[in-house]
C-alpha cells in the first residue's frame, strides 16, 4: 500500500528544489505574473477591505494511527504484524508536546485555527480536543482513522464519516462543518454525504488560492483550498525541508500572495501537523513568520468556518459549475 508520503513525495520533491539551489543559479522569469491568472473573478477583493488571510490547519491525528501500516520517519523494514513501538512514540509527541506547544504559539498572536480532527485521536486525547475548543478553534471533522474512505460504498463512506464526527461531538460538544479527507482522497460520493449530513466546506482541493462556491445537490458547497507547498509534512523524514527551508518557503508565498491581494482575493493556506510543527524548532520557524505576516496591514487570520462563511455571504464569490 503506498503511504502518504509517497503521495506528497513529488510534489514535496518538486517544491524544496528552488530552495536548495544556489541563489547564482536561479533566474526568476521576467513576467507580470497576474498576467495568467484566472480572469474569471478579475479585480474580485475581499468584502470587509482584507489585502490578505491566513488560514492554519492543526492537523489532530496523533493517537488515531493503527497500530500496523502507518506512516512514520522509521524506515519501512520492520518484519510484518510487529508494531513499530518507537514510531508509536514519534507519534505520542504530537499529544503529549507538539499540540500544548502550538496552542501557547497561537494564543501568542492571538490566533485561531482550524483542527481537523481524527475521530479516534479525539477518544484518545479527550482532555486536549476539549482544550483546542476552549481556546477558541475550530473543531474541523478529519474522518474516523486512518482508513481510506474513497473505495467506500456510498452507506460505508456516510457511516465512517459519521462516527468520526459523533466522538467529536460526544467529547467536545461541537458540530462539525469541515471536512478533511485522509490524504486529501474523497470519493465521488463524499460532497454529496457531506452536504447531506450537514457540513458547509471541505479542503480537499488544491485548485485555487482563493475559496470558492461548488453546487452539490442543488445546493451551494464551499470549497476552503488546502495545501501541500506551505505544508510541514514535507518534513516528515527531515529528508525535503529543514525547519529553515519551510519558514523560507512560508514567507515567499507569504509575499507573493500578499502583493497579488492588491487586486485579487487571496487566502494563504498553512497546514501543521501535532507531531512535526509542534516540535521546537518549527514552533520557532512560525513564531517568526507569523511576527512578519501579522505586522502587515491588512491581514487576517481566519477560522476555515469563518473562510467558508464569508464565501457564502460574498456575492462575488467565485462559483464553479464545473467543478469535479
Amino acid at each position: 500500500m503506498s503511504t502518504r508520503k509517497d503521495f506528497i513525495r513529488q510534489s514535496a520533491i518538486l517544491g524544496a528544489g528552488s530552495l536548495l539551489l544556489p541563489s547564482t543559479t536561479f533566474s526568476a522569469p521576467q513576467i507580470n505574473p497576474l498576467s495568467t491568472m484566472d480572469n474569471s473573478n478579475q479585480s474580485s477583493q475581499w468584502a470587509d477591505g482584507t489585502r490578505l488571510v491566513i488560514s492554519i490547519s492543526m492537523q489532530f491525528e496523533a493517537g488515531g494511527e493503527p497500530e500496523i501500516g502507518f506512516d512514520s520517519p522509521f524506515p519501512s523494514n520492520l518484519e510484518k504484524g510487529y508494531t513499530d513501538l518507537p514510531a508509536k512514540t514519534w507519534f505520542q509527541y504530537g499529544y503529549k508536546q507538539g499540540i500544548p506547544r502550538l496552542l501557547d504559539l497561537w494564543d501568542k498572536y492571538n490566533i485561531k485555527v482550524t483542527s481537523h480532527m481524527i475521530g479516534e485521536a479525539v477518544r484518545h486525547s479527550p482532555e486536549l480536543a476539549c482544550e483546542i475548543v476552549k481556546r477558541g478553534h475550530e473543531a474541523a471533522a478529519h474522518g474516523l482513522n486512518w482508513t481510506p474512505q474513497y473505495n467506500l460504498s456510498y452507506e460505508e463512506e456516510k457511516k465512517f464519516i459519521q462516527q468520526g464526527v459523533a466522538i467529536i461531538k460526544e467529547v467536545t460538544g461541537k458540530t462539525t462543518v469541515g471536512y478533511n479527507c485522509n490524504w486529501l482522497r474523497r470519493s465521488k460520493n463524499t460532497l454529496p454525504i457531506l452536504q447531506e449530513l450537514g457540513f458547509t466546506y471541505h479542503i480537499d482541493d488544491l485548485s485555487r488560492d482563493e475559496p470558492f462556491l461548488i453546487p452539490v445537490k442543488g445546493k451551494n458547497f464551499a470549497v476552503v483550498p488546502y495545501t501541500l507547498r506551505c505544508n510541514d509534512i514535507q518534513l516528515l523524514e527531515g529528508r525535503y525541508f529543514s525547519s529553515q527551508q519551510f519558514g523560507e518557503q512560508l514567507r515567499l508565498e507569504f509575499d507573493q500572495l500578499y502583493e497579488e491581494g492588491a487586486k485579487y482575493r487571496r487566502q494563504m493556506s498553512i497546514s501543521t501537523h501535532d507531531r512535526i510543527s509542534g516540535t521546537p524548532a518549527q514552533v520557532r520557524v512560525l513564531d517568526q513568520f507569523l511576527a512578519y505576516a501579522a505586522k502587515q496591514p491588512g491581514v487576517k487570520f481566519m477560522r476555515k468556518d469563518e473562510i467558508a462563511k464569508m464565501a457564502f455571504q460574498d456575492k462575488t464569490t467565485l462559483i464553479d459549475s464545473d467543478y469535479r
